[in-house]
């Protein structure tokens, strides 16, 4: 309890009551209770998280956009996990700090002013919540003399509970230009004494502000001068789980009943009770991985997924950050999908997309644990063996190369890696770290701009025309007579460019059309198409002298007295081509209907042969699933629905049209969209055949993963995709006819049925071939030396495999009570030791099979080990078995006499 008596002042209630209220008070008071927009923005790309209540509003208040109400409210969902708002490494240690929270909010658009604003949140606040008047605080802009007036005016609070602050607190910018004004907050004093005023804006937990009234008044210019606006906005943001915790009595946020249910999953899980403590190390993991938990399960719920760049690996690094906390509670498995449900059944009647996808989040998450916990191990093993090098050398820095190899190598983001460095009382060398991820990217860049240009050997282009951007005339036409602009000859390839083409430069994952250029004098092959800034270069690699009829040398090719060039597309080509891209609109949107709406692309590659389509999903693609995506895609095509083109479209008007737009991806402000109605909107830049009927079917032929978390799907269309189904058939065929099998019999069980009859052959074949091992090895161990009532022997045994000269060490060192052996064989020019020791003579006369077969193996150039009862090794080197088999009893000699 945060100072006497709070119970007695405040009216009991729970988080669902609270929120519930504040919407009932101002929906008495004319406003539109909105729902939160997704904490995904939508139209925002300057914003990887909504972060205020505001975000929604953002176009009202630049002046872009209007809406049919002017008075609103709502609680909106939030993320501060990166950029300028960032709250990540606060979480746990505090009692406020949350990386997810909910903003209630108030607006005006126009309408309402300071007046209503202030009069309003102390009615409530003090009226409707009966917050105690006397621990309540107002601070007001320096120069804003007006809301001073206000408060003393419209609300009965104590005038020096009135303060001024500067711009750091009480002024509120958009951005360095744009809208903006000064705003009032409320504070509430939660000090023991009641003698928490010298504490505001301080950073004192004690004295905490829960409502912020922001008065958009003006717009800030370009030179830093203040000019007022025609409409003035209110716009204000109160910290639901803050004010949660004060109404409901509790010192800290994560006290109240919003993160009871999870704290009680989490001991249900773990085992370990949550005791509010601040210091203590399981509680500060429990507070972490609450959290976390809502972070992830919001993000996810509404399209987000982990991945490596932008919003996705901040998302990732915030589960992996709370599976490594989950650790700390001795919880080595997967745990934060169970806690999803929680979270559905708690607060899915506010936010029902927590319902809708439950099952979705689940699957992704446990997906993402189960990976992360693969490498976590292996991570922790060489973090640790760093630490211990730095502690040798007795430095305090864990160096910038080491901390990236964590990153790249095990996926340790790098406020992991301080977490831990941190635990051990090590820091890190952030701008080494900082140097090695920017080298890493430009080694990336550089590798991406090598692939996409036209290699060359540096030599001069020669202009037959001004310098300017080849027309692309592609979409209407794959012939056209064109003017030749420039061309060069780099190594045995000819470069040309035109002034328009028809050709397709290779893009967006589209390869470049082949073709043909002709001249009056010569006909030239075309078998790449590329891009260069804003021209199209033809990639020439054989030619033919049309009035000499022969082939030439590309770099035999006269321009001279050209005045035009025929080009013309290979049309079969291009249509194939064309096919294959089509098809994996129609795939992208048949995996968002059968695996969910979290199925991004996320590369691609269109050639006549084949496509390949890269896509964001958290597990394997399943069989039946894979069946469900390409009959959906199969039966569409069936429906042979037209394809329509809009080019040169506003960006903003393909998005009303429903064209998907994927938040990191860059477009131009005018776009292309292509439309298959009732299917599928996207924004493409590439060619696509005019009916999807024309692409006759699809057949998937792979899937498989590309990283963690993006799945790979190739396929083939049209002529490809029949070859392959008679090439199948004709397989299936000669198998029925190998099998001698009745028209209606299946091929599956006799299959199956003749592998378990070779499985058994086989194990019988072992068995009888390691008898008779057995028995010549038995007779050897016989024979073999005593040294100290121990039997020795060693045996070179080749063309046997590693795991049967295992099987005949574990029998042989059962059949005499103290026996220590070495088994050698050599297979495919690789040599396999085996060593055993009998329990006798391990337990008696201390001998260690694992050291014996090291030492032995040396002499092979190779290493191994294992347990004293049995160990194994390889070696490279099959000469040196006699050497090792001399090392093996030389080393039972010394054990023995030791």
């Amino acid at each position: 309890m945060y100072f006497p008596d709070a119970r007695k002042l405040l009216i009991p209630m729970n988080s669902r009551e609270i929120r519930q209220s504040f919407l009932d008070f101002f929906a008495e008071k004319k406003h539109r209770i909105v729902r939160s927009a997704p904490v995904i923005p939508a139209e925002d790309p300057t914003l990887l998280f909504t972060n205020a209540g505001m975000n929604q509003f953002k176009d009202v208040f630049l002046g872009k956009g209007a809406r049919e109400y002017v008075r609103a409210a709502d609680t909106q969902k939030c993320i501060r996990a990166s950029g300028k708002h960032n709250d990540l490494e606060d979480v746990g240690r505090d009692t406020y700090h949350h990386t997810f929270f909910e903003m209630l909010g108030n607006w005006s658009f126009g309408d309402y002013y300071k007046k209503e604003a202030i009069g309003w949140a102390w009615e409530l606040m003090t009226g409707v919540w009966k917050l105690p008047k006397e621990r309540l605080y107002a601070t007001v802009y320096q120069d804003d003399d007006e809301s001073l007036e206000l408060w003393k005016k419209e609300t009965d609070i104590d005038p020096t509970h009135i303060l001024k602050f500067g711009n750091k607190d009480n002024f509120w910018e958009m951005g360095e230009s744009g809208p903006c004004g000064p705003c009032s907050e409320i504070h509430i004093d939660l000090t023991p004494d009641g003698s928490g005023g010298p504490l505001v804006n301080v950073g004192d937990h004690r004295v905490i502000e829960l409502w912020n009234l922001v008065f958009i008044q003006y717009n800030r210019q370009a030179d830093g001068s203040l000019e007022p606006l025609p409409q003035k906005h209110v716009d204000t943001g109160m910290g639901f789980e803050r004010v949660a915790a004060v109404l409901q009595g509790k010192s800290s946020n994560y006290d109240s009943d919003v993160f009871a249910p999870l704290f009680e999953r989490i001991t249900a899980l773990t085992g370990v009770a949550y005791t509010a403590s601040l210091d203590r190390p399981t509680d500060i993991a429990m507070r972490v991985i609450a959290d976390h938990c809502r972070t992830l399960t919001f993000a996810l719920s509404d399209g987000a997924m982990p991945g490596n760049e932008g919003r996705g690996y901040v998302l990732r690094r915030i589960l992996r950050r709370a599976v490594r906390y989950a650790g700390t509670l001795g919880c080595h498995e997967p745990i934060m999908f169970k806690m999803v449900e929680v979270l559905a059944g708690t607060m899915g009647d506010v936010f029902p997309e927590l319902l809708k996808q439950q099952a979705t989040v689940e699957k992704i998450i446990r997906a993402e644990e189960e990976s992360f916990l693969v490498t976590l191990g292996r991570g922790t093993e060489i973090f640790n063996e760093v630490v211990a090098g730095m502690k040798t050398a007795g430095s305090t820095t864990i160096s910038g190369a080491d901390a990236f190899k964590l990153y790249d190598t095990f996926g340790f983001p790098l406020d992991l890696t301080r977490l831990m460095a941190a635990e051990v009382g090590l820091g890190i060398d952030e701008e080494g770290f900082e140097h090695c991820m920017t080298e890493q990217k430009t080694r990336a860049r550089i590798d991406r701009k090598d692939k996409m240009q036209v290699q060359d050997d540096g030599g001069e282009w020669l202009r037959f025309a001004d310098e300017q951007p080849t027309l692309f005339v592609g979409y209407e036409t794959l012939e056209t007579e064109a003017t030749l602009a420039a061309a060069r000859v780099s190594g045995d390839k000819l470069l040309v460019v035109l002034d328009k083409t028809p050709f397709y430069a290779e893009s967006g994952g589209q390869v470049g059309d082949h073709g043909t250029l002709e001249t009056a004098g010569f006909r030239l092959d075309v078998t790449d198409t590329r891009k260069d800034g804003e021209q199209i270069i033809h990639v020439v690699t054989s030619a033919r002298d049309k009035v000499r009829d022969c082939t030439i040398t590309p770099a035999d090719v006269s321009f001279d007295g050209v005045a035009s060039v025929e080009a013309a597309v290979d049309r079969d080509r291009r249509v194939a081509t064309e096919r294959n891209h089509t098809a994996t609109h129609l795939l992208h949107a048949a995996l968002r209907r059968v695996l969910g709406e979290h199925v991004q692309q996320k590369g691609s590659l269109v050639t006549p042969e084949r496509l390949r389509f890269d896509f964001s999903h958290f597990s394997k693609v399943s069989a039946e699933e894979i069946e469900q995506v390409e009959h959906e895609v199969n039966a569409e095509i069936r429906k042979a629905a037209g394809v329509t083109k809009h080019s040169d479209v506003p960006y903003e008007e393909a998005l009303a049209l429903g064209a998907l737009a994927f938040f990191g991806d860059k477009y131009a402000d005018r776009v292309r969209v292509v439309d298959v109605p009732g299917i599928s909107i996207e924004l493409c830049g590439g060619t696509h055949v005019g009916n999807i009927g024309q692409i006759g079917m699809v057949k998937i032929v792979s899937e498989s993963s590309v990283a963690a978390g993006i799945r790979r799907i190739e396929a083939v269309t049209g002529a490809s995709a029949e070859a392959l189904l008679w090439q199948e058939y004709r397989n299936l065929q000669e198998i029925r006819h190998l099998l001698k099998l009745k028209a209606d019999e299946e091929a599956g069980p006799k299959i199956r049925e003749l592998i378990e009859e070779k499985k058994s052959l086989d194990k019988q074949l072992q068995e009888s071939r390691l008898a008779g091992l057995l028995d010549r090895l038995a007779a050897s161990l016989a024979g073999g030396e005593e040294i100290a009532g121990c039997r020795v022997m060693t045996e070179r045994v080749d063309d046997v495999g590693a795991d049967e000269l295992r099987q005949a060490a574990i029998a042989l060192r059962e059949r005499i009570s103290c026996a220590v052996g070495l088994l050698c064989g050599v297979a495919d020019g690789k040599v396999s030791l085996v060593a055993f020791a009998s329990d006798e003579a391990v337990k008696s006369l201390k001998l260690d099979a694992g050291k014996l077969v090291r030492e032995a193996a040396a002499c092979v150039k190779g290493g191994g080990g294992g347990k004293p009862e049995l160990a194994t090794a390889g070696g490279k080197v099959p000469a040196g078995i006699d050497k090792a088999i001399e090392a093996f009893v030389a080393s039972v000699k010394s054990a023995l006499q030791s």
